[in-house]
């Protein structure tokens, strides 16, 4: 087995079906997924990773598919004490019954976050995702958990728009920008001063390097180290299976050095953020 080197503070469990995306035929691109949790044990005995927050599988159109996950990654965090999970969440107004029979779930041993995404529909300003959106971020703040919300460039997940939520919420709900606002656009928006400016607002704003392109980890890293702020904020996270853990893992400590940063962003920040 590898050496223990790393927690991960978001990677996904659940085969989701086939689905034709982009006009192609069916396809399960995600070639890694898991269904059970000992297939997820033996990833994370192989890979090394210490700890993992693991959310529900998502991307198909179907919400049902992924709300249905929520009782498999309960059953991951009550198995094994290295595992944390959050559940699945919605902003549709479609699945507000579901949204609400998965938040009855957020007082389950283990559960610290609640993950969320615009990808299948919605919107941060849309009226008739307001409710569920106070429900979530209600809840959140009841129950101490972490918000996850995807980001990627443009549509309804730019972070021009994930960024009202932290704006909006971020004074007493944490709040995790997934992916590091996922391309060039967020990542320059994010790292000049947006994401520095919310930390000195005291906005609760934390997020991970999985997907960033190959300058924004070493751009975050030395602006950390100008400004003196934000070495508390950044995860490490393999967004498995959809992302690559050994290459984040390469990508995020050859960035982060082998010291002090290091330790904070690839195992240390998990551990404050979700319970050691």
């Amino acid at each position: 087995m590898t050496e223990k080197l790393t927690n991960d503070a978001h990677r996904h469990l659940g085969i989701m079906p086939a689905f034709p995306f982009y006009g192609g035929p069916p396809a399960n691109p995600d070639i890694l997924a898991r269904a059970t949790v000992a297939e997820l044990i033996e990833d994370l005995d192989r890979e090394g990773a210490e700890r993992a927050l693991v959310l529900p599988n998502y991307g198909v159109p179907d919400a049902s598919v992924s709300f249905g996950f929520n009782p498999l990654v309960i059953e991951a965090a009550a198995k094994d004490d290295r595992i944390r999970c959050g559940l699945w969440v919605s902003p549709r107004p479609q699945d507000a019954e579901l949204t609400t029979a998965a938040l009855a779930l957020a007082g389950e041993p283990g559960v610290v976050a609640l993950k969320t995404s615009f990808l299948l529909g919605g919107a941060v300003e849309d009226p008739e995702c307001a409710p569920q959106l106070e429900q979530i971020f209600s809840t959140a703040r009841e129950r101490g958990l972490v918000v996850h919300v995807h980001t990627s460039p443009g549509a309804a997940s730019d972070i021009d728009q994930i960024g009202k939520l932290v704006d909006r919420y971020g004074d007493d709900v944490k709040i995790h920008l997934v992916h590091f606002g996922g391309g060039m656009s967020g990542h320059i928006k994010l790292i000049n001063e947006r994401f520095f400016n919310w930390i000195e607002a005291g906005k609760q704003v934390y997020t991970d390097t999985s997907w960033a392109i190959g300058f924004a980890p070493r751009w975050l890293v030395r602006e950390i180290e100008r400004r003196g702020i934000g070495q508390d904020r950044v995860l490490f996270a393999s967004d498995e299976p959809w992302g690559d853990y050994v290459g984040e893992v390469a990508r995020l400590r050859e960035a982060a050095g082998d010291g002090e940063l290091a330790d904070l962003v690839l195992r240390d920040n998990f551990n404050t953020l979700y319970g050691s």
